[in-house]
């Protein structure tokens, strides 16, 4: 078996806090690069007469940028994001457990109908983990292991960038524009539509889906390693002698 197993007593919040914070640190610091590059992918294009740097593909941009700017240019942003993976995180996903057991009946066997309540304080990413990480252990295909973990993770990272690239890209653009370029972000996203075509909402599909699915991927695996591992510690500075 890979990995620590389940304690038999469940996680504190606090437990479940610091664990989701330090596991989203962890896979924010692997994967920044990803998303350093899939923002240059999205936003290019936009303006060509004035861009000078072609990117090609997810390698290709990571090239050109050490290449132009140096090798520290794809890790530029990572100590605020770290700051805020430490902060947001540690809420979002440590707090996930609590807030849906109290939206979920205590009779009730199975929280799949209640899901969607607990939409209002998690990302896409989040609900699918639980959904995909629940369907494998009801249909005992898994234990409440690694491979499990990993499976939930990787599947809940192609969800996210599915279901979030479009608004990834109009956000990015919009953050990204010169003052006076776009009205609002519905008048980007027509205008992309208009001179890019629908496509444009999946620039930067494949480094935004590396970085989803790796990142989902080490965080989950991460903090439920972590928890595990806390409460372990908890349980034996708790137990006498």
């Amino acid at each position: 078996m890979v990995g620590l197993q389940p304690s038999d007593v469940p996680p504190t919040t606090t437990v479940k806090c610091l664990g989701a914070g330090t596991a989203a640190c962890f896979a924010d610091l692997l994967t920044f690069p990803l998303d350093t590059a899939k923002v240059r992918l999205q936003i290019q294009g936009e303006n060509p007469a004035a861009q000078s740097v072609q990117y090609r593909g997810l390698l290709g941009t990571l090239v050109t940028m050490v290449r132009t700017e140096g090798p520290r240019s794809p890790y530029n942003g990572l100590v605020a994001g770290l700051h805020r993976q430490m902060s947001f995180a540690s809420i979002r996903i440590g707090l996930y457990d609590s807030v849906k057991q109290f939206y979920t009946p205590k009779e009730a066997e199975r929280t799949f109908p209640n899901i969607t309540r607990n939409a209002i304080v998690n990302c896409a990413e989040m609900v699918t983990y639980d959904i995909i990480k629940e369907k494998l252990l009801e249909s005992h295909l898994f234990t409440d292991n690694f491979p499990c973990h990993f499976v939930s993770a990787f599947g809940a990272g192609f969800c996210a960038t599915v279901v979030a690239s479009p608004v990834d890209v109009v956000k990015t653009r919009y953050m990204n524009a010169p003052p006076g370029r776009y009205h609002s972000p519905l008048h980007c996203m027509l205008k992309m539509v208009a001179q890019e075509g629908p496509t444009a909402f999946y620039k930067g599909f494949t480094p935004s889906f590396l970085r989803l699915g790796a990142w989902n991927v080490m965080m989950f695996v991460t903090y439920e390693q972590l928890k595990r591992a806390l409460m372990k510690v908890q349980v034996l500075r708790e137990s006498p002698f």
